[in-house]
């Protein structure tokens, strides 16, 4: 497979192994309606944002949509990677450069998406899509970052959006009226069909009624005949029809025995048209359960521009200044809805105005879906009063530039910034950490898997994890709080313990236990804070 190379992409490959895990530190006061809802925005640098919700959301995440940095030239972009590398550092720690084709832009770039991209995969689900909005400027490296990332066997589509009425009469040359938006899967094989809620569009193609009516609706007519080159010779045989034998030019769609069944139950429509025989076969508005049959996903986007997601704004803070060129929420609701159900988590780690969270709540409102979003937006004036404001008013309801009260349409989200690392400069765990924070981590990087929100509780036994249990000795769980009390696994610690039948992992300050007896008891024991995954 093709692969790209970039200056620095050898510093950048593994860069977010390297990154600590932060804490989420809580903002009450920005929180909005129930904050238990599920939603959350979280204010920080994306990449330590990512690692740091890694330990809650890894393999939870149906469909994540992300608006990074065109890099146009015109941008001011800039995110604070600590990339250890002499070569990476200089490149990262230039301004962007106006020029058209630098090279040194494409570079910083690619730096910039690789390791948030790698995390990225990590928060999706199996069945879970990844969809990234980008212009031309980046769009021939994007697809090869993201064939290397996510594998060329998942890509589903390079969607073309429509994103411009027309006009360009600025243009030297070419009326630009496109963006793309690149959609890869974490594994295709599971994706499954993508069907969109029938709409007007789909409704006005049946025109015919039958008996079948009140059951399966109008119907239309497809040929039963089709021209596809894949030669399968159980698809060519005869229908016979009032003594004709009529046979396909090359075959049918179907099978013999399902053409026979549909032909008995009169969902085939046979006739001779200037003497050549045309069958179809009538496909009904509704399947055998009497539910619509959806719309298709098209590769190209029209019908939502970006002056829709301007207007947005304006209708929201009374002008198109607060943030320049959002997305159309009804852009990102059309992906939500063809690319999660209805309880899905989606994630954006480029936030900016709020879109999706916007676009979330708006389809769950349509369709009772009950949805969460997570966003991260890095700065800290964007995530405070464009983000979290757009969001806020969404739910709540606001006046518009008319003067009009809107009605919100519900909705809540907690409000986090980025807090301090789990461990300090010496390796130590810091004496802010609570337990919750620390079981989190061990349970995640002995597993691979999130602890269920469930199980965090006060008990030393965090859960089982095919088939092993895991255990956390920390901050006098078993509530001894004297310096190392409950901490150092002892006989008596290991008969307080929680029972579990089944091999053990016990992460402890320290153990007094012998190897027979470790052996015995089928116990595994890190000691904590050196054996923790610190990054």
């Amino acid at each position: 497979m093709p692969t790209l190379n970039w200056i620095g992409k050898e510093a950048v490959v593994n860069h977010h192994q390297q990154v600590p895990f932060h804490l989420l530190k809580d903002v009450p006061e920005l929180a909005c309606g129930n904050p238990g809802e599920g939603n959350l925005i979280v204010q920080g640098d994306n990449l330590v944002a990512l690692k740091a919700l890694l330990p809650y959301y890894a393999g939870q995440v149906k469909c994540i949509y992300i608006d990074p940095p065109y890099n146009t030239g015109n941008e001011g972009w800039a995110y604070n990677d600590n990339v250890n590398s002499p070569v990476i550092r200089e490149w990262l720690g230039k301004v962007v450069g106006k020029e058209d084709e630098t090279l040194d832009r494409h570079d910083r770039w690619l730096c910039m998406m690789y390791p948030r991209l790698v995390l990225l995969k990590q928060f999706l689900r199996q069945d879970g899509v990844i969809l990234m909005s980008l212009d031309a400027n980046e769009h021939r490296y994007a697809e090869l970052l993201f064939d290397e990332i996510f594998g060329i066997q998942n890509r589903v589509e390079t969607f073309v959006w429509k994103k411009s009425y027309g006009g360009g009469a600025k243009s030297k040359q070419v009326v630009n009226l496109h963006e793309y938006i690149l959609c890869f899967a974490k594994s295709r094989d599971c994706l499954g069909e993508i069907v969109l809620p029938p709409d007007e569009n789909t409704r006005r193609y049946y025109k015919f009624s039958d008996h079948n009516h009140e059951t399966r609706g109008p119907y239309r007519l497809q040929p039963l005949a089709t021209n596809s080159m894949d030669a399968r010779p159980n698809l060519r045989y005869s229908i016979l029809f009032e003594g004709h034998e009529i046979w396909p030019e090359k075959q049918w769609q179907w099978s013999r025995e399902r053409s026979l069944v549909a032909l008995e139950n009169d969902e085939l429509v046979i006739k001779q048209v200037k003497g050549k025989w045309s069958v179809n076969y009538k496909q009904y508005l509704k399947d055998g359960d009497g539910e619509e049959r959806g719309a298709k996903l098209y590769s190209i986007i029209e019908g939502v521009y970006t002056q829709h997601g301007t207007n947005e704004v304006k209708e929201l803070f009374g002008d198109g200044k607060a943030f320049s060129f959002p997305k159309p929420p009804e852009l990102v609701q059309k992906l939500v809805q063809a690319f999660s159900d209805k309880d899905s988590l989606i994630l954006d780690s480029f936030a900016g105005s709020g879109t999706t969270a916007h676009a979330v709540l708006k389809q769950n409102v349509e369709d009772g879906g009950t949805r969460r979003f997570i966003l991260v937006e890095m700065g800290d004036h964007i995530a405070r009063n464009v983000t979290t404001e757009r969001v806020r008013r969404v739910a709540e309801g606001y006046t518009n530039a008319k003067g009009e009260h809107v009605e919100g349409i519900g909705g809540g989200f907690r409000y986090c910034e980025l807090g301090e690392p789990l461990f300090d400069e010496h390796g130590k765990i810091r004496d802010s950490v609570r337990f919750a924070d620390l079981a989190r981590h061990v349970y995640f990087t002995e597993t691979g898997e999130p602890l269920p929100r469930e199980r965090v509780s006060k008990s030393a036994l965090l859960g089982d994890c095919r088939g092993v249990g895991i255990y956390l000795l920390y901050n006098g769980i078993l509530g001894d709080k004297s310096a190392n009390g409950g901490n150092v696994l002892t006989r008596v610690v290991l008969a307080q313990l929680p029972p579990f039948d089944g091999p053990k992992v016990i992460y402890c300050a320290g153990c007094l236990l012998g190897r027979d007896r470790l052996r015995a008891e089928n116990i595994i024991v890190r000691q904590t804070p050196y054996e923790i995954k610190v990054s």
